[in-house]
């Protein structure tokens, strides 16, 4: 693994978040990376349901340095999509950023 700057979050969705908000969201997610230039790599899903208490959601991300990050947190792409389809369902988030070392 090369070095690099990974972002993480997870999410508790409100109770009766709609099946269909859901697979709105995920959509969105799947298309951030092509709208997003500093994105190396990005991967989410809901949770496995194998241990009662976990978060519902993660997304994991992937780049060069925290200054590409911080161009992620505030592209105008990514805070449509948490406006239009992460807050109106948001109960609670977590999240943690961390330095990749070079193995």
């Amino acid at each position: 693994m090369s070095a690099g700057f990974r972002h993480v979050a997870m999410f508790r969705w409100k109770p009766g978040t709609a099946e269909s908000r859901l697979a709105e969201l995920e959509r969105a997610l799947e298309k951030l990376p092509s709208e997003v230039p500093e994105i190396l790599a990005y991967r989410f899903g809901r949770d496995a349901g194998k241990v009662e208490g976990n978060f519902d959601f993660a997304i994991v991300a992937d780049f060069a340095d925290r200054d590409a990050w911080r161009r992620y947190v505030e592209n105008p792409a990514h805070q449509k999509l948490i406006a239009d389809r992460i807050r109106p369902i948001l109960a609670e988030r977590a999240a943690t950023q961390y330095r990749l070392e070079s193995a």
